[in-house]
């Protein structure tokens, strides 16, 4: 950094953030298909976008506004989410109004989005756009891709054509819709550890699929795609909170078939039924879920009669998540473009070790951070930046006593104090052969000097590891 002094100051925020980390996040939750509508009928996506802001730094942000004596009112976050169309107009986006729940996080979502017969793409993403309600810009978000569908397939899926497949271990969205009509549409959800039917929020759900030879309690989990007839378990992404394993059924005007083992396809009509159940299947009660017994059918042993409560309709779901800290710094630019960080490509060693960071929406005014240590960064292009490795001992003086690794965190730095957080970390690793098993900081004699430069260069030349936690 050209400026000693600023880069000190900078370096002091940054462990203050590290200290007291005052996040602010952006969380867009999205079907992973949209349905395409025709005509003058409009086919909202279903679940509908939502958008979740957590963190504490939100609170923080609005106070600081509130004491430049702007009024109640100024603080407030709005927003508007439409399609990355060019030249869209706010007539064809959706006004966002966020309202607090009551884990404190900020909740709103966009029921009115469509995509019309008119446009062609097969893809698209949703931007958001959010703002204090003083007009200051927060910035720019898009979700990840969504695939346009003209409507459910209704032909067996072939595992040859895996686009519209459901996978074991991706994120999944059921919903319940009473005799065709929207307005009564219905989305498992949870609510205070239990799970809930519920018209306004859904959840999403990581559906593993299991295997059915195993005990209930040992539940191992296994790759490939979900077909009928396979034992499955539903994980709430945001809670943790599992149902027992189910069966999943294929539904077929109001029937369970019992003998279709065919891969399951997005928005396929689908019951969930308990395993080593007397015919009982996941079923909603107005906003409640409960269990529904079905009927065996005398004449087709293949079937069973279900209740439209026991319907439930199936798609794929995506997650963004966008983390920023503005707490310490005079942002006057919107924070967007919030970079994205995928993985980390280690490379180099003895002297020089080089970190490829990769991912999406980096920038030239982005420095790489190993905590409160700056790296020299290289921007190569939107989707990676490069970086030199801190020696070891940037992080103290105490660097030639450690008998054990250093943990410390990845974070991506605008030049104007902007704080990307990441869920990455870097570690650094003793060699474990240069460490003596028992010797104590007393037990070193003062003129070892050559002996623990030695066991530095060691420590430093290739003893690095990259985790991501979880």
């Amino acid at each position: 950094r050209s400026n000693p002094y600023q880069g000190s100051l900078l370096q002091d925020s940054v462990r203050r953030y590290l200290q007291l980390p005052a996040d602010q996040t952006v969380l867009i939750l999205h079907a992973k298909v949209a349905q395409k509508s025709y005509g003058n009928e409009k086919r909202f996506f279903c679940p509908p976008p939502c958008v979740y802001l957590s963190g504490p730094g939100w609170k923080l942000k609005q106070e600081q506004i509130k004491a430049r004596g702007l009024g109640e009112a100024g603080f407030r976050v709005c927003g508007y989410m439409g399609l990355d169309s060019m030249g869209s107009s706010l007539m064809e986006t959706q006004k966002l109004n966020f309202e607090e729940q009551p884990d404190a996080k900020g909740f709103s979502c966009a029921k009115a989005l469509y995509i019309s017969d008119t446009d062609k793409r097969k893809h698209f993403r949703l931007v958001l756009k959010l703002f204090f309600s003083n007009g200051q810009e927060i910035g720019t978000f898009h979700s990840k891709l969504i695939k346009v569908i003209s409507k459910p397939s209704q032909k067996k899926q072939s595992l040859k054509n895996t686009d519209l497949c459901i996978s074991s271990g991706s994120k999944v969205s059921l919903f319940n819709r009473l005799r065709s009509q929207t307005v009564s549409t219905r989305y498992l959800s949870v609510e205070g550890g239990a799970f809930i039917a519920s018209a306004r929020q859904w959840a999403a759900f990581t559906l593993h699929l299991a295997d059915e030879r195993c005990a209930r309690s040992e539940f191992p989990l296994r790759e490939g795609y979900i077909r009928y007839g396979s034992v499955v378990q539903l994980v709430c992404t945001a809670t943790g909170v599992t149902l027992p394993p189910l069966v999943v059924r294929k539904v077929m005007k109001q029937y369970a078939m019992l003998d279709v083992d065919e891969p399951i396809s997005q928005l396929h009509k689908c019951a969930f039924q308990f395993q080593g159940s007397d015919h009982m299947y996941l079923c909603l009660s107005t906003d409640k879920v409960i269990q529904f017994q079905a009927s065996p059918c005398p004449k087709e042993a293949n079937r069973e009669l279900l209740n439209d409560g026991s319907c439930w309709t199936i798609i794929s779901t995506e997650t963004v998540e966008y983390t920023f800290s503005e707490s310490l710094a005079c942002v006057r630019e919107p924070v967007s473009p919030v970079p994205l960080i995928a993985a980390l490509q280690l490379t180099g060693g003895g002297d020089v070790a080089m970190l490829e960071v990769q991912g999406e929406y980096f920038h030239a005014h982005l420095k790489v951070w190993f905590g409160d240590v700056e790296a020299e960064t290289m921007y190569r292009s939107p989707k990676s930046l490069v970086c030199v490795v801190p020696d070891v001992s940037a992080f103290g003086s105490d660097w030639r006593w450690l008998r054990y690794p250093i943990t410390v965190p990845l974070l991506l730095i605008r030049d104007d104090g902007l704080i990307y957080s990441s869920s990455f970390t870097f570690t650094y690793t003793p060699e474990q052969s240069c460490i003596p098993g028992q010797q104590v900081l007393s037990d070193i004699p003062q003129d070892s000097d050559k002996l623990l430069d030695s066991i530095h260069q060691e420590f430093t030349r290739t003893n690095f590891h990259l985790f991501m936690q979880t």
